[in-house]
């Protein structure tokens, strides 16, 4: 059987070969102390009651070994109406949320005028596996301090937000253009995605290099086979690169494209194809072990190493996806197998990503199948996620402390008792929560203090006509209070 691409970013998340036993990371809710357990119990609402609207991801995590430190960064998709970024803990428990009317991808934490910052890429899934829209940078207050957008024209695809050391930013694109498609049996002056890479300067908004692919890219050099559907007619659109990751390396590019299987090396001042590697065109011979096919997330490690992910399948079932370090000899043109992280069974249809670790550790993203794996050193799995489909999944250190206030909501009041929740989306220090009541109207009293148990905790304590959530540091200093919350009696 040929190829089949399916749709992008599906509403039924595939199953895949990662369904895992155990359920650390299932969200349980609630605190205080243990006299309140009763009452919490029969109190809890289905959803977050501090965050209306958002209801907890169903992620479950397995660990079986050590994991890098860090928490865990995702783009969760359900469906064609909207997206969330997402970032997570260990056990799966949410930190943020960012709902969205749009698709949201690629969300990380990368590097803005020294200091880190949270960035993705926010806009329209398009049909054809792309989309339109623009980068998102977020400080650590999760404040937005800056939006970059392509430039000549063309709008920012959801395959690549890459920040450099230049002060710049890597965008793809998918504008459609015609080509001569008679090389593969289309049409002379048929209907395709061109893809290009674009270098803007985030904060002018200059773009400084816009690199199109089918100027060095021949046609024949796709193994994408043309259907019914995607024949290069009007409005049936051939894509035959498919541009999906972008890196910079000193002076040079390394582009993946999906669509030709190979990695290309791309002069940054002329545009010009340095080599191939991959493909019907490979300018390195590439070991048994080495050969990969259909791959995501190309990035250069070093002048000698570059790792990727393999999805290495045409048809669901084919076999297991790889997360793969190879060693590339510039001067023998020779491409060797370094290291490969799988678990043998688990796949990737079409997206993905590989991300070195502190110490040594490796998280592989499944794309279309809902799993992420953390490998250790060994290649042995240490922590198995599923639940949160991702275009790419990512961990990182990441402190942030939200320019909003803490919220708090009152759950239920009866016999004289009321049950009260606190959150504060996307803060990284909450050790504990401090509930204060103003039962006279003349000043606010501690009521209760708990443990911080999740994204949203919960606790019981004499009804009063108003209440206060003040969130406590580790060392149990103030860090943030909410408004006041008016409880109906």
């Amino acid at each position: 059987m040929g190829l089949t691409r399916r749709g992008f970013l599906m509403g039924t998340v595939l199953a895949g070969g990662a369904a895992l036993a155990g359920a650390a990371g299932t969200l349980q809710r609630g605190g205080g102390t243990d006299a309140d357990a009763d009452t919490a119990a029969a109190a809890e609402p289905s959803g977050y009651l501090t965050l209306p609207g958002t209801q907890p991801p169903k992620v479950t995590v397995r660990r079986t070994g050590q994991v890098a430190p860090g928490l865990v960064f995702l783009g969760p998709f359900r469906g064609t109406d909207y997206a969330d970024a997402l970032i997570v803990d260990d056990d799966g428990e949410p930190v943020w949320f960012r709902g969205s009317t749009d698709l949201v991808t690629d969300l990380r934490v990368q590097t803005y005028k020294g200091e880190p910052v949270l960035t993705y890429w926010e806009g329209a899934r398009l049909t054809g596996g792309h989309g339109a829209g623009n980068g998102v940078v977020l400080d650590r207050t999760y404040t937005k301090i800056a939006e970059v957008r392509a430039g000549d024209g063309v709008q920012g695809d959801l395959h690549e937000f890459q920040l450099t050391d230049r002060g710049t930013a890597l965008l793809t694109a998918y504008p459609e253009v015609t080509a001569d498609l008679r090389p593969i049996g289309g049409p002379r002056d048929g209907h395709v995605y061109g893809c290009r890479v674009q270098e803007v300067d985030i904060a002018s908004g200059k773009v400084l290099l816009d690199w199109q692919a089918l100027d060095h890219i021949d046609i024949a050099e796709t193994r994408m086979p043309m259907t019914k559907d995607t024949d290069g007619t009007e409005g049936k659109t051939f894509d035959p690169v498919h541009v999906n990751s972008v890196q910079a390396y000193g002076d040079t590019l390394l582009i993946s494209a999906r669509d030709t299987c190979a990695l290309y090396c791309v002069d940054r001042r002329t545009g010009a194809v340095r080599w191939r590697l991959g493909g019907r065109r490979s300018d390195f011979a590439v070991g048994s072990r080495a050969a990969f096919a259909w791959q995501h997330d190309a990035r250069r490690l070093d002048a000698t190493t570059i790792s990727l992910f393999d999805n290495h399948i045409t048809n669901v079932g084919d076999g297991a996806s790889r997360g793969l370090v190879l060693k590339i000899d510039e001067k023998a043109r020779k491409a060797t197998l370094l290291r490969e992280y799988t678990d043998g069974k688990t796949y990737g249809q079409y997206m993905g990503n590989v991300q070195q670790l502190q110490g040594g550790n490796v998280l592989v993203g499944y794309g279309s199948t809902a799993a992420v794996i953390e490998y250790g050193p060994d290649g042995e799995p240490v922590m198995e996620m599923t639940g949160a489909g991702s275009y790419r999944a990512y961990r990182s250190p990441w402190s942030a402390r939200p320019a909003t206030a803490p919220s708090v909501a009152v759950a239920s009041v009866a016999s004289g008792r009321m049950r009260v929740h606190a959150s504060w989306n996307g803060a990284t220090d909450v050790a504990a929560w401090r509930f204060r009541t103003d039962a006279d109207a003349a000043r606010f009293t501690t009521a209760a203090t708990v443990r911080r148990t999740g994204f949203e905790t919960a606790a019981t304590m004499p009804v009063a006509p108003r209440v206060i959530a003040e969130a406590l540091g580790a060392d149990g200093g103030l860090l943030a209070r909410s408004a006041v919350q008016a409880v109906s009696v």
